[in-house]
């Protein structure tokens, strides 16, 4: 969305046959649907592969589109959210690990919503990847001075969210999400945050930053554990 609203177009394949009860099982499906409901236009399509599959480049419509995303994206971060998001990102910068839970949990609290949250990993509206692109949407102001990276490949597996200075003087940052899983014996938010720098060291997602010459002392290695609207940061 953010490449689109820079005016870099987007190449898809879109199932043209759509239908809504699909849209939480296809990465794919928003895009159909915002091609289908006229929020994007089809700027080429070509024919791919050995199946002759579909991709569209896509672009938003208009200028009226592009300014009502605009105005939807900042509306969410309106009001009593940009102070909390301010002071997050200084606790973040200053190892303020106090202030980083205080400041989530009240976003949380005015924020989020039972539906949005959820209460099991496994649920339909996966939690987790909630979580994920609400602090993923907070940390994205920091690109002037670092490189955030999400979901990519690093030891031996894919992290949640990388911070990388472009300065390489200054700290790094990985981030691992968790929501409490009573299935993965966890009765606190305190093991839920146990588990997740164990995944962290167990998986060795520093490998990426120790590749690029950040010493073990540069590099902060976060987890935040969910449940509901309460927060755990450690």
């Amino acid at each position: 969305m953010e490449d689109l609203l820079n005016g870099i177009p987007l190449r898809v394949e879109i199932d043209e046959q759509i239908i809504f009860h699909q849209l939480h099982d296809s990465h794919r499906a928003v895009w159909s649907l915002l091609l289908a409901t006229g929020y994007l236009r089809v700027m080429n399509v070509e024919s791919v592969g050995e199946f002759r599959k579909k991709v569209y480049t896509l672009s938003l419509t208009n200028m009226e589109v592009q300014c009502m995303f605009e105005n939807m994206v900042k509306g969410w971060f309106e009001g009593n959210t940009g102070i909390y998001y301010n002071e997050f990102i200084h606790s973040l910068l200053n190892d303020n690990v106090r202030k980083m839970n205080t400041f989530m949990n009240k976003v949380a609290l005015n924020t989020f919503s039972s539906f949005d949250s959820g209460r099991k990993p496994s649920g339909q509206a996966e939690p987790e990847r909630f979580y994920h692109g609400f602090v993923l949407g907070m940390v994205v102001e920091l690109s002037e001075k670092y490189k955030v990276r999400s979901n990519r490949e690093s030891g031996y597996g894919r992290y949640d969210v990388m911070i990388t200075p472009l300065d390489r003087t200054e700290k790094a940052f990985i981030f691992e999400f968790k929501v409490l899983d009573p299935d993965e014996d966890e009765e606190t938010l305190e093991d839920t945050l146990a588990n997740a720098h164990a995944q962290i060291e167990k998986k060795q997602y520093e490998a990426e930053l120790t590749a690029e010459g950040f010493s073990p002392e540069q590099i902060r290695k976060y987890g935040f554990a969910f449940r509901g609207k309460e927060c755990l940061i450690g």
